[in-house]
């Protein structure tokens, strides 16, 4: 199913293009607050970063629902939203550990902390959590994360579902205020950049 937004169209992925998805993730975030905490060398954190995020987005293609934005022109990927809905138990990505020790080397011990201290924060009451919401570096500023945003919390208000996600900078935290979400706490991650904890009750 389609779902046309200006010059956008939003559609669920399937079947998802790992590799695609991947490269959009990594080209959105790997030069963020957290990223550059984790990996303060930039050479390494490009280099890694496709690698580190595959592990995600093939976690949410098992067990999650994937959104993409295509342009009409191009038809190119140009946003994704990574959903896991936590209404029922998830088990963790596949070979987890293993594949993180191999990916962040050094960084490891860094990994686990960030790790600790977003589930110590994680609610247990049933919900979606947004793990990523990343929009290409060349289509930000398009309303494409909005968008995103719009498709699911449609489908979550008509359930009576409530969402959750940790905004890693001001600029997210305020888009994620305007769409309904309130600051839970503020994560603090030993020498490194706040996370905000964030809540999103459905709305009718």
């Amino acid at each position: 199913m389609t779902y046309a937004i200006q010059e956008l169209v939003i559609r669920d992925v399937a079947p998802v293009d790992v590799e695609e998805i991947t490269g959009l993730v990594a080209a959105a975030m790997w030069d963020g607050p957290v990223a550059r905490w984790l990996h303060p060398d930039a050479e390494v954190r490009r280099r890694d970063s496709p690698r580190y995020f595959e592990i995600f987005v093939e976690h949410a293609v098992r067990y999650g629902e994937v959104y993409a934005t295509s342009d009409y022109d191009t038809g190119r990927v140009s946003g994704v939203a990574l959903w896991f809905p936590l209404t029922a138990e998830i088990p963790p990505p596949l070979d987890y550990e293993q594949r993180m020790k191999e990916v962040t080397g050094p960084a490891y011990d860094r990994n686990c902390e960030l790790d600790a201290a977003i589930e110590a924060r994680h609610p247990t009451d049933p919900h979606h959590y947004l793990a990523f919401l990343a929009v290409h570096p060349e289509n930000q500023g398009r309303g494409i994360g909005s968008a995103l945003l719009d498709r699911h919390h449609a489908r979550l208000d008509e359930a009576g579902i409530p969402a959750y996600l940790e905004a890693n900078d001001p600029r997210n935290r305020d888009l994620y205020l305007r769409h309904g979400y309130r600051i839970r706490s503020v994560i603090e991650l030993p020498g490194g950049p706040p996370l905000w904890s964030m809540w999103r009750m459905p709305m009718n």
